[in-house]
């Protein structure tokens, strides 16, 4: 059961944060401030499946990872508090700050400057989840290792 969990939650994880950047990004380029208003609006909402994903691919991936030794099993483990520590301490606040500010109206220095921020550290976030799904990918044998 944690085998057939753990890609899934992971999948979900970096589907949900590659479409908040992506969306983020879209309309910040192309869109009105009436789009972007609702772009900031609806992505904490999107919270209750990413955290929930994210929790669910953290415990079973640490279930997992009792089983299992080597180099990508560690990298793996050595990424996660990363990915963890930047959501929780830059991306959650971030999005709330940016969604409270677009709902007002107010798109000032500060919610520009969260702004590249939040996209900066989601593109982060984005890289490090790739990363660990690429590894993870290795260890099943489903993704060949570069010769």
């Amino acid at each position: 059961m944690t085998k057939t969990i753990h890609p899934i939650a992971g999948g979900i994880a970096l589907l949900m944060i590659l479409t908040f950047w992506l969306s983020t990004a879209l309309s910040e380029l192309f869109a009105n401030a009436a789009v972007v208003t609702t772009v900031k609006t609806l992505i904490p909402w999107g919270f209750l499946i990413l955290i929930p994903a994210l929790a669910a691919v953290g415990g079973s991936g640490f279930r997992l990872s009792k089983k299992r030794r080597g180099p990508l099993v560690s990298k793996k483990q050595k990424r996660m508090p990363i990915i963890a520590a930047n959501g929780i301490m830059v991306l959650i606040p971030s999005a709330l700050y940016l969604s409270f500010k677009a709902q007002a109206g107010t798109f000032d220095a500060g919610f520009y400057a969260i702004q590249v921020l939040e996209l900066g550290a989601g593109a982060v976030n984005i890289a490090l989840l790739g990363l660990n799904m690429r590894d993870g990918l290795r260890m099943t044998g489903k993704l060949r290792r570069p010769a």
